[in-house]
């Protein structure tokens, strides 16, 4: 079998960033696959599931009600690894061109009051595991160490 194209990013140089993952032709148009890297593979404790599963149900709550990528959203959730998250868009996007986008959303995120979005036992199969606390602290910090003023090397996979 060959390795899927995210298996072949070269994770030990890999810094947090975003990422284009994959771009798939689906009939006439292109979905963009982002790879939002919030920590540092194999060199960082990877993020726990509780302050992950808050920023999924705080991020698709932003992102799906979103003025203009709201009908764009076709996912967001979190990577297997516990590293990031991966985004898809209806639509062929560069990194660069959702940088404002991932700041308003984890700004949101950062600042975030109140009960988190879904979590209720008919809404969620595990609405009992969220960290808010960490969640916003982790926004904060991609916030700070990434997203704000990204440099380029932040916005493309190590060759």
């Amino acid at each position: 079998m060959e390795k899927i194209t995210s298996f072949t990013v070269d994770h030990i140089r890999l810094i947090p960033g975003v990422y284009v993952s994959r771009k798939d032709p689906v009939g006439d148009t292109v979905v963009t696959t982002f790879d939002l890297r919030m920590t540092s593979p194999n060199d960082e404790p990877v993020m726990n599931i509780a302050e992950m599963h808050a920023i999924e149900h705080l991020g698709a709550t932003f992102l799906r009600n979103h003025p203009l990528y709201g009908a764009k959203t076709l996912y967001f959730g979190p990577m297997g690894c516990r590293t990031g998250f991966y985004l898809l868009l209806i639509g062929d996007f560069e990194s660069a061109d959702i940088v404002n986008l991932l700041i308003e959303m984890y700004e949101f995120i950062r600042d975030y009051e109140g009960d988190i979005p879904g979590v209720a036992p008919q809404d969620c199969g595990n609405y009992l595991d969220m960290n808010l606390p960490m969640a916003k602290w982790l926004a904060r910090r991609y916030l700070d160490e990434v997203l704000y003023d990204i440099p380029e090397e932040r916005l493309h996979y190590p060759s």
